[in-house]
């Protein structure tokens, strides 16, 4: 019996108090199975919220299994949230630990003290995000409607940060910088302390220009340090997912087995070998678009017509080959691929455009950071370009991207933290109590 819970904290030592909550679930007959990535959102607040109430909040979603009873269950949460301090029962006031039954399996509940799914779900955008990175198809009961399709249709999304580490000599932004442990984990340590949800290590470039390894060069350079994160963060149900960038399916293999969480694909997953390496794991896998690696400036898409529909009939064509090849279409992330066989007129056609790509039941990332199309109106400079990348970030989270790629995470987070706060300024509490969030245009 599948039971997704939701956890929130602003109070206190948040990330801590999201470890203290899952820790005692096990000790209350519930078994944490998987957890989500922590996101952050502004509290919601009531009209007269006194103004220390506006602290933001850490979310998650716990999915799990318990032989409890509904009504049993929420006692032994509210029990929890007791024994962790939570003592204001007023409606939205601070909290060190909130605890929700979102679902219970399939049941429709409704009665003075449990209604499921919850009443708000919906509508929430703090449990819409990390319950459609946990479980995308997941269809939630009594809507027909699965996570993913819900969070879609909200105005107001959070974005998933993925932070790039490279571990190569001769990329074009930070080539050299990383190799070294020690110098990785500062990198890892600053990322996850920011907030980031995925790293992505790749180890060979795939800029104009850059030299191809075989895949026993490539993996030479990527096991150590694979590892290493992978033991930094054993144990820990809130650490970052760890991605591995390649196009060699014999790499993905051996980081799979390794224990990483995703595989990015740069050669858009239309190998047979990485096809099948797909269909026969659990693992998320990034699809990305391209027309050839390393990356070739002479050779785009055709200007004579849209590079958005181009790349829509694209992406039609490989979900149709991945139906049949029998790969689970909610596990796949695409990626439009900037820069990889675009002009940099069309790489901004298909930023401004990245919403048309919205409804096929796949998450969208973007990979934009310091990008070359940025040239004719950014210097040369990574932090000129860092500033430049944020700006368009903000943009595509309100067109609809659910992970971006980027080298300056901290600079991201704490953009977003003021680009949220103004937006639920913006979309502020009804008197009914809840956000009017705006649902997008289908």
């Amino acid at each position: 019996m599948a039971i997704y819970l939701g956890l929130g904290s602003n109070r206190g030592d948040r990330r801590e108090n999201l470890r203290l909550a899952l820790t005692r679930l096990e000790s209350e007959s519930v078994d944490v199975v998987r957890v989500s990535p922590v996101v952050e959102s502004p509290a919601l607040l009531p009209p007269d919220a006194a103004p220390d109430w506006n602290s933001p909040y850490l979310n998650l979603v716990a999915e799990c299994r318990s032989s409890l009873s509904p009504d049993a269950l929420l006692d032994a949460l509210k029990q929890i949230e007791r024994s962790l301090g939570r003592t204001d029962v007023r409606r939205w006031a601070p909290r060190p630990i909130d605890i929700d039954i979102l679902l219970f399996d399939d049941a429709l509940i409704a009665d003075e003290k449990l209604t499921i799914p919850h009443a708000a779900l919906s509508r929430r955008p703090f449990v819409l995000t990390p319950l459609s990175a946990l479980a995308p198809g997941l269809t939630i009961a009594g809507t027909g409607r699965t996570a993913l399709e819900l969070n879609a249709e909200l105005n107001l999304r959070i974005p998933l940060w993925m932070g790039i580490i490279n571990l190569t000599p001769d990329s074009f932004s930070d080539g050299g910088a990383h190799q070294t442990w020690p110098d990785v984990e500062a990198l890892v340590d600053e990322m996850t302390a920011a907030g980031a949800h995925i790293l992505d290590f790749g180890a060979e470039s795939t800029r104009p220009g850059a030299t191809a390894l075989t895949a026993a060069e490539e993996w030479s350079r990527l096991e150590p340090t694979l590892s290493a994160v992978i033991d930094k963060y054993r144990g820990d149900a809130l650490g970052p997912k760890i991605s591995v960038d390649t196009y060699h399916a014999g790499v993905a293999a051996k980081a799979i087995a390794l224990g990483v969480d995703i595989i990015n694909d740069v050669g858009g997953l239309q190998q047979p070998d990485m096809i099948e390496l797909a269909a026969g794991s659990e693992i998320e896998i990034v699809a990305m678009h391209n027309l050839g690696l390393p990356a070739d400036p002479d050779v785009t898409l055709p200007t004579d017509s849209s590079a958005v529909d181009q790349i829509e009939d694209w992406l039609d064509a490989r979900l149709d080959a991945w139906r049949r090849a029998g790969l689970r279409t909610d596990r796949i992330v695409f990626d439009p691929g900037i820069g990889f066989g675009k002009n940099p007129l069309q790489s901004l056609e298909l930023l401004r455009g990245i919403d048309r790509l919205n409804d096929r039941g796949l998450r969208l990332l973007v990979g934009h950071s310091r990008k070359s199309f940025m040239k004719r109106f950014a210097g040369a400079a990574n932090d000129e370009r860092d500033l430049v990348t944020i700006g368009a970030s903000m943009a595509l989270i309100e067109r609809g991207v659910d992970i971006l790629r980027v080298h300056d995470v901290p600079g991201h987070a704490a953009a977003y933290r003021g680009w949220a706060h103004m937006r639920q300024s913006k979309e502020s509490c009804r008197s009914s109590g809840e956000p009017d969030v705006v649902s997008r245009p289908r």
